[in-house]
């Protein structure tokens, strides 16, 4: 007897962002530079997002889109109020470990003005959909189930979290989670009323948390604990979690 999968009790789901063509890319450049003209970028971008989408439902698999994002969590800088998007080399003047610092630069064999994060320098409130007018559009070019794709509020919270800069605004990390899972809950509302069937909340750094020993720190976050001893973090990171999650839950997402 020939042995054959059934697919249709299980949703398969796409992690993470299919790759950007070079054409969307260069034409990416091209907008910053202000050499091209918004209304053609989105041309592009939307045929670019309808291909991907004919592409998944020829494979049966869950809808997911990223095209619109340069990077699944610096986006979030044009999104919120009292977020600024700054550079390596821009943070080097408030990170207080600088030789520890320029050692992970080293590591990554990369320019310090080429990888940015976005950091909080203000008070942190909702100001923009975060993905909620990407769902809105993907919608419109299918009618299967749809994913919205956030990150989460841990990784939010820390990669957010530059103590010199940022605790002139919040008295410690855990004063500005408070305001990044009330965004995420605004968030959750406005994916909710779209009819966004799965949110999922990406949260990469805690593998570093786990892993690390306290001898490393991503690129990612501007500051991690330097604790060998994880514990303080994930108890941390997980009432961020139940916060979001429990909401999302409320919601039916």
């Amino acid at each position: 007897m020939e042995n054959s999968m059934d697919t249709s009790s299980f949703m398969i789901s796409l992690l993470g962002s299919m790759p950007r063509s070079k054409e969307l890319l260069g034409a990416k450049r091209k907008l910053l530079k202000g050499t091209l003209d918004a209304s053609v970028y989105e041309e592009l971008l939307d045929a670019e997002t309808k291909y991907i989408v004919e592409l998944q439902e020829k494979n049966d698999i869950d809808i997911n889109g990223e095209l619109r994002r340069d990077n699944y969590v610096s986006f979030i800088a044009e999104r919120l109020h009292g977020v600024t998007m700054m550079s390596m080399a821009d943070m080097l003047d408030y990170i207080e470990d600088k030789q520890g610092f320029e050692q992970i630069l080293e590591i990554l064999d990369v320019p310090a003005i080429s990888i940015k994060n976005a950091i909080c320098t203000g008070k942190v409130t909702y100001h923009k959909p975060l993905v909620a007018d990407e769902m809105v559009a993907l919608k419109k070019m299918t009618n299967r189930k749809v994913k919205a794709t956030l990150p989460g509020p841990y990784l939010m919270t820390r990669s957010m979290w530059l103590p010199a800069l940022s605790s002139k605004f919040y008295a410690s990390k855990e004063e500005l989670g408070k305001d990044i899972i009330q965004v995420l809950q605004q968030e959750i509302d406005a994916l909710s009323a779209i009819g966004v069937n799965i949110v999922q909340f990406d949260e990469p750094v805690l593998t570093e948390v786990v892993f690390s020993e306290g001898k490393t720190r991503s690129f990612m976050c501007a500051a991690l604990s330097e604790k060998k001893d994880p514990t303080e973090e994930l108890a941390f990171a997980t009432q961020l979690l139940e916060a979001v999650v429990s909401y999302a839950k409320k919601k039916g997402i």
